[in-house]
């Protein structure tokens, strides 16, 4: 397809479409081994990877991002959180209109994301919020004669780095160097944890002192449970007691670290000093502080909150609020995500098989909470009756279903809802309607037949004579239709019909209302 272009005005390589750029090298630039910098991290190295990182080599500090996750249950479990939070939401596809080639266009992507992978793809591309950046290589197939995601592939973000130069382009790791990403095949999501430079806005970079800190809390807190945790054995003999008593007190304290059980003399004691007891409980219960506190300062920087993962004083009403402030992060991920597939993905599926368009559908993805489907179809119920215009296409696609095929069953309205024909729209030259009691006629009857009835009961001389004045000698001399036809288009232009009109619209409107409103006349 000549003259195709991405969003970046770069021209299409078909050629690189049908290949992978960034697979896995045992022995080039791009080995799936790798190192594991969390090893005997110091204060001081630390600070130098998030240097190394910020200054163009993002190796090392990639790297510690991935020991962080293996190594901390704790932020683990909250980042795997935040990242399921989105995968499980709602997706929808938004059509651009209801012409026909949008409405085709828009179950195209559907048909794409009908896939049982999905959720996982979506899993790799929010590696980002962890690390700041996340590449998915899109492997594409033509075998059908159309060009089709065959599979995402997640690649590894230590075989990419930024342009040295702006430090936000990325680019991929080869043996002849960085080289640009090719168009149209990758999904590079950037989120926006914070502004800066992309490999800065990593949850990682902000979580990594507090996850250094918590380490050394814990391996200090081990160190303390393995000298103070099991209780001192602790043997004690009399004065004048020979050389084989002592040699038989030490071989019963010494078994009692496995059994427990020893045979020792009468006149000899052994006793058991705890932690507790010799003046050292303190300690341990200092380790463990440190660590929940430091696990809450994680929560706080990956959920923004803590109650959803540490139980802490407040109760419900406390829990709701923190729930408030996980929604709105949840929100943003969503939508950031959907920007990003929209921009990779959406228009790359389009612009392949069908050529660019003006306007492209819309992934989106949405809390469960956000389309209220029963106040959606009041207002709807109400408000279209009254001339609110909505496209079908877009209500279809708030509440999830796809567009109806050719030969598809539909499901109809029941013989008593109101149509069209029933509630024409309001005209326009209405200006104050009659009150919807006037046309309501005694006993029980109908309403439109009230209103009938009233019309019939209309002196009607006055109103028509405006419009039949004249008429009686206007086509004199007039011997063909067409002739009369223009003569009947002056005739009217020079008609005083204002009260005629307005008596009419009345007449309807106040039938409109009634009908809308569902007004009966019965016990009145």
């Amino acid at each position: 397809m000549p003259g195709l272009v991405d969003h970046l005005g770069r021209p299409i390589d078909f050629a690189a479409l049908r290949e992978e750029q960034a697979a896995a090298q045992l022995t080039g630039v791009r080995s799936p081994m790798g190192d594991h910098p969390s090893k005997g991290l110091t204060p001081q190295r630390l600070a130098a990877i998030l240097l190394e990182a910020e200054d163009g080599d993002p190796m090392r500090y990639l790297e510690l991002a991935e020991d962080m996750e293996e190594k901390d249950l704790h932020y683990l479990s909250v980042l795997g959180t935040r990242k399921r939070a989105v995968t499980q939401l709602i997706i929808d596809v938004e059509a651009a209109s209801d012409e026909k080639i949008d409405v085709e266009n828009a179950d195209f992507i559907r048909q794409w994301l009908a896939r049982d992978e999905l959720e996982d793809d979506l899993f790799d591309i929010l590696d980002a919020i962890g690390k700041g950046i996340s590449h998915t290589e899109i492997i594409w197939d033509f075998s059908a004669s159309q060009w089709w995601p065959a599979r995402l592939e997640w690649r590894d973000p230590r075989w990419f780095e930024f342009d040295r130069v702006d430090r936000r382009t990325p680019m991929v790791r080869t043996e002849r160097g960085p080289e640009p990403l090719a168009a149209f095949k990758y999904i590079t999501h950037v989120p926006k944890a914070k502004s800066g430079l992309p490999i800065r806005g990593g949850l990682a970079r902000a979580a990594a002192w507090s996850w250094m800190f918590k380490n050394y809390s814990v391996k200090d807190w081990v160190a303390f449970a393995e000298v103070y945790g099991m209780p001192l054995r602790l043997g004690k003999y009399q004065p004048g007691a020979s050389e084989n008593d002592i040699r038989t007190l030490r071989r019963a304290v010494a078994s009692m670290s496995s059994d427990a059980a020893a045979v020792v003399p009468k006149s000899m004691e052994i006793e058991f000093v705890d932690a507790k007891r010799s003046g050292q409980g303190g300690g341990g219960d200092v380790y463990k502080a440190l660590a929940e506190y430091l696990d809450q300062q994680i929560s706080k920087g990956v959920l923004g909150q803590t109650a959803t993962t540490d139980a802490i004083a407040g109760g419900h009403a406390v829990g709701q609020e923190h729930n408030l402030v996980r929604n709105d992060i949840k929100r943003a991920d969503a939508k950031q995500l959907a920007a990003t597939l929209n921009r990779d993905l959406v228009r790359p599926l389009i612009d392949l098989n069908k050529g660019p368009q003006k306007l492209y559908p819309r992934i989106c993805i949405r809390l469960h909470e956000e389309t209220d489907i029963t106040a959606m179809a009041d207002a709807l119920e109400k408000l279209v009756p009254l001339g609110l215009q909505v496209q079908q296409s877009e209500v279809r696609d708030k509440l999830g279903f796809a567009d109806p095929a050719k030969d598809a069953k539909l499901l109809k309205p029941s013989s008593s809802a109101p149509s069209s024909d029933v509630l024409p729209p309001v005209a326009h030259s209405v200006r104050t309607p009659c009150p919807v009691h006037s046309v309501m006629p005694a006993g029980g009857a109908d309403i439109i037949d009230g209103l009938v009835e009233e019309m019939i009961g209309t002196d009607w001389e006055p109103l028509m004579r405006p419009a039949v004045d004249g008429l009686e000698n206007f086509f004199d001399g007039v011997t063909t239709i067409e002739e009369a036809r223009d003569r009947l288009v002056e005739a009217l232009q020079s008609m005083d019909l204002d009260e005629l009109t307005e008596k009419l619209a009345r007449a309807g409107f106040s039938s409109r209302i009634a009908g809308a409103l569902g007004i009966t006349t019965e016990g009145n």
